[in-house]
């Protein structure tokens, strides 16, 4: 792990020093046996700073509250969604205006696979293979 921070404004002399060896699992897992990693596929998260081609960071042993991104399994098939609870009733909110909110009825199944604990954006013109 690099010991200095590295600037966004002006250049700064980086140190070329590490502070020994860095695991990415002990820095962004805190549950490694219940953490996976998905991609995004789609753009109703854009607004949660989430895009297309992104990987998150999904934690299956964290129990989700109101406001936490999510990756949620509906009907069988999985989205990640703002999960907003209204009066004890789960409301999945896209992040972008462009997709309504969706409340899932009394006999469709909604369950909260993971809760998203991070996410990986690449550069553009350097997504991942």
């Amino acid at each position: 792990m690099a010991l200095e921070s590295v600037h966004a404004g002006f250049p700064s002399a980086a140190q070329p020093d590490f502070a020994g060896g860095f695991s990415f699992d002990e820095q962004v897992t805190a549950h490694p046996n219940t953490t996976y990693i998905v991609t995004v596929a789609g753009d109703s998260m854009q607004g949660a700073g989430i895009w297309d081609g992104d990987l998150l960071v999904v934690d299956r042993s964290l129990e989700a509250r109101h406001g936490d991104v999510v990756v949620a399994m509906l009907d069988g098939e999985l989205t990640v969604k703002r999960l907003w609870l209204h009066g004890g009733s789960p409301v999945l909110h896209a992040e972008n205006p462009a997709y309504p909110d969706f409340q899932p009825e009394p006999l469709e199944d909604l369950t909260v696979w993971g809760v998203v604990t991070g996410s990986f954006h690449p550069q553009e013109g350097r997504r991942l293979v």
